[in-house]
């Protein structure tokens, strides 16, 4: 009985959050919103035309690089700051510092640096993703159990087989949650390179439908993103859990 209780819990929640934007699109109009089943119907016919596959082939393009570069570059700084904790200590501060940086204050920056276009998109993107990476990464070295780093000296392992045997394992559910959170923010990052300084890609068409108050394509865009964004969550989230219970 439990178990068919939690497996009612997400079509539950799906029917509940359908029947709310019902709601709303009846008390606030079309001027704002599209009743749900036009919404996946014009969502549906989107998808069976070239062109916007093209716009999500250049978004997932550039948020799967500037998701790598931001797990790479994160766990690169986190692990060196982890493990050494003069500077760690000196550089925390300035992580969280840049962390409440809106980011959005440092786009004329890169549009300096990288130009218009796709360099700028992963720049964008990554830069989000990379502080909260390299937070949790440092955090995680610095929760390891000190035997396990009295262990590693000795039995005398390398720097890189102390890494990759010994902290990586030990510290690997903290980090998971902070690439998790990478992901998120690095999606809102490259999304947001889109809209302010691209001309393809699905943050590009939601600026130009913003523009041309066309709301079909708002809701469409925005619906693809919001099942992206929760479908992989969701997978990163039971996988986190496991991780923790191993």
């Amino acid at each position: 009985m439990t178990d068919l209780l939690r497996r009612a819990n997400g079509p539950i929640l799906i029917a509940l959050l359908l029947a709310l934007w019902q709601l709303a699109f009846n008390l606030v109009g079309r001027d704002a919103l599209t009743p749900p089943a036009e919404t996946i119907a014009y969502t549906w016919y989107l998808l069976g035309t070239e062109a916007f596959w093209r716009h999500i082939a250049e978004t997932g393009t550039a948020f799967l690089i500037a998701l790598l570069l931001a797990i790479l570059f994160g766990l690169a700084l986190g692990l060196q700051l982890g493990l050494h904790r003069l500077s760690g200590q000196v550089a925390e501060p300035l992580l969280l510092a840049a962390n409440s940086v809106p980011k959005i204050a440092l786009y004329p920056i890169v549009l300096l640096l990288f130009g218009i276009g796709m360099p700028a998109k992963i720049a964008f993107g990554a830069i989000h993703g990379i502080v909260p990476v390299a937070i949790f990464t440092m955090s995680a070295c610095r929760n390891v159990a000190p035997v396990h780093y009295r262990t590693a000296a000795a039995l005398r392992l390398s720097r890189w087989d102390m890494i990759t045997h010994v902290l990586l394992p030990a510290a690997l559910p903290e980090i998971f949650s902070g690439i998790r959170i990478g992901f998120s923010l690095t999606l809102i990052g490259t999304i947001l390179g889109e809209m302010f300084g691209s001309q393809r890609g699905l943050g590009y068409l939601l600026m130009t439908a913003i523009g041309l108050q066309n709301t079909r394509v708002i809701m469409s865009v925005t619906l693809l993103l919001v099942l992206f964004a929760t479908s992989i969550s969701v997978a990163l989230l039971a996988a986190d859990r496991r991780l923790r219970r191993t």
